[in-house]
């Protein structure tokens, strides 16, 4: 199951919005701490001032009344609060900071609770408790907060444009990665457009480049071991006719047993070199297999026992191209043959991963050290896997023609014994639909 975290994509947009969060979240608590600390002092500065022009007018005009919530107590009254004792902490600091901005000695106190706020102050030089309103620390809670509601329109917005950029930055990846997957499985590459940053399109350029130098070379190789073997073929032709034509039979079964070794080495050259794409009809893989392998056992001795068995698990949603899983077949069982001993299994299964097809025999299998060489071409592992009438490209062209069909493979010994090769496919490697509209139109 594919995770949308695991990608590009997904870690970008997870890390954009993760610092969006935290960053508009840290902002929001600061801005929330500033306004507060700027109420504080915005507070402290109109009680600086009411004061300062309550001792004004004292001074100046003693005769002329008040405003109704500022007067004058016289010390004695008992409506005096007393000294400041266990005030919450907003209103002990805003006491704090009021008594700073007063002269040196001034008392400052916080009205009686349960009564409209206020602060009684009291200098070295007034007769007087003086005694003024103040606002409230804290504003009372509203429904909806209007900064919240910005802040999330702003959040969002900022949120769709990243993980846009995030987008723009993660395609030229993405179609990277696609044509990094093709070349793996064998498959024409067409030149990956170079754009995105400087490093990317290095990347990019660097890529096209490795791809066109490795297409020529293939292409070198095909044409040589393609020349080589279509030129091989009539000589060896005329061989075998003449050697069908001597007199002496054991000197003839000799030649044309090298002859049909010498054409079987040709046709592998062939098959390796042929580096097209199989446009042959989708078949059941299950099906198919059944009939390759009722194909051996018609040429096997039929008192013995079945030389190549079956388990086959798959399913009808199993598909490959035709001539595709006839070549690998033919392929592996062939070597199988010829280097292990039987009975050979063919076994299809679906698991959790994808389709699985495997072959495998009954023999002595492959030293562990030999098992990375054994898919190589032109590797013959001698003498354990040597023979006549085998160039060493049987397991390579299995390989190759497994990448093509999208599919992966592992060669190892199985349970101790014999050879296995296994080899997993994903569940679209041919669309069901796709088969049925070629099966339709051929």
């Amino acid at each position: 199951m594919r995770r949308p975290i695991d990608s590009l994509f997904g870690r970008l947009a997870l890390l954009v919005v993760a610092v969006l969060l935290l960053s508009h979240f840290a902002w929001y608590a600061l801005m929330r701490l500033e306004r507060s600390q700027l109420q504080t002092r915005y507070a402290v500065e109109e009680a600086v001032f009411l004061v300062d022009a309550v001792r004004q007018h004292v001074a100046r005009s003693p005769d002329q009344p008040l405003p109704s919530r500022v007067k004058l107590v016289d010390p004695a009254s008992p409506d005096v609060p007393p000294e400041n004792a266990d005030l919450p902490p907003p209103l002990a600091r805003f006491i704090d900071d009021a008594q700073d901005r007063m002269p040196s000695g001034t008392q400052v106190r916080a009205g009686l609770p349960n009564r409209p706020p206020s602060i009684w102050v009291r200098g070295p030089s007034d007769k007087s408790w003086i005694v003024v309103p103040v606002q409230l620390l804290r504003p009372p809670p509203r429904s909806l907060d209007r900064t919240v509601l910005w802040l999330a329109i702003i959040f969002s917005f900022a949120v769709m444009a990243a993980l846009f950029a995030a987008w723009a930055l993660q395609q030229p990846l993405r179609s990277l990665a696609q044509a990094v997957a093709r070349f793996g499985r064998g498959l024409p590459v067409p030149p990956v457009p170079e754009r995105g940053p400087r490093e990317l399109r290095q990347l990019t350029h660097g890529f096209n480049q490795m791809v066109q130098e490795v297409a020529r070379t293939e292409n070198d190789r095909a044409v040589m071991l393609a020349g080589v073997a279509h030129d091989l073929k009539t000589p060896l032709a005329r061989l075998r006719l003449r050697a069908e034509m001597m007199d002496e039979a054991k000197m003839r079964d000799g030649v044309v047993r090298d002859v049909d070794s010498m054409t079987h080495i040709v046709q592998q050259f062939l098959v390796f070199a042929h580096d097209g794409a199989d446009r042959s009809e989708p078949v059941e893989v299950d099906t198919q297999c059944e009939r390759v392998v009722r194909s051996y056992r018609a040429v096997a001795d039929p008192d013995a026992a079945p030389a190549v068995q079956t388990e086959l698990d798959a399913g009808s949603a199993f598909l490959l191209p035709a001539a595709t899983l006839e070549r690998i077949l033919s392929n592996l069982i062939d070597n199988a043959h010829a280097y292990g001993a039987p009975p050979i299994v063919v076994a299809t299964a679906r698991t959790a991963q994808g389709f699985t097809l495997s072959v495998r025999d009954n023999g002595k299998g492959i030293a562990a050290q030999d098992l990375i060489n054994a898919s190589r071409p032109f590797v013959r592992l001698d003498p354990a896997r040597g023979g006549n009438g085998h160039s060493g490209l049987g397991l390579a062209i299995v390989e190759r023609l497994v990448r093509r069909a999208g599919g992966e493979w592992e060669i190892g010994n199985y349970g101790g014994r014999g050879l296995r090769i296994l080899m997993t496919f994903p569940f679209d490697v041919v669309p069901r639909a796709e088969a049925v509209s070629e099966s339709v139109w051929s």
